[in-house]
């Protein structure tokens, strides 16, 4: 009689395996093995698999331009005239803001580097 194996690995193909996935790593969120264990390596590599499955399945698309500089905009407490160095007089910022002019490529540089957003986001087509 084969011994069941403990740390079963299995594909994901399906949405019922995926759950099953899910169900099979849950109990390590709460009792998280250590990394050198069976049990650790296990976790590792479902959790490899779950996140292959859903980029696949459930891709993330990045914010739209605007949405990404309003969000870094709240995160850090700033103002539309702290804006003005990366986008221009306070009128033009508040033209971006109100998607009443498209981003330079000058500006999505600036913003990027002067706020740390992904360019991938600013260069993005908004909704």
């Amino acid at each position: 009689m084969k011994k069941p194996d403990r740390y079963p690995i299995r594909p994901i193909r399906t949405d019922a395996d995926y759950r099953a996935a899910l169900a099979l790593v849950a109990p390590y969120f709460d009792n998280e093995p250590e990394i050198d264990s069976d049990a650790g390596a296990h976790f590792e590599a479902m959790l490899t698999l779950i996140e292959a499955y859903e980029a696949k399945h459930y891709p993330i698309s990045p914010p739209d331009p605007i949405e990404a500089i309003l969000f870094r905009m709240e995160q850090q407490g700033l103002k539309p005239k702290d804006l003005e160095p990366m986008i221009g007089q306070r009128n033009r910022v508040y033209e971006v803001l109100n998607r009443k002019r498209k981003l330079t490529l000058a500006m999505v540089w600036r913003l990027h580097v002067g706020l740390g957003i992904p360019a991938e986001s600013l260069i993005r087509q908004p909704g």
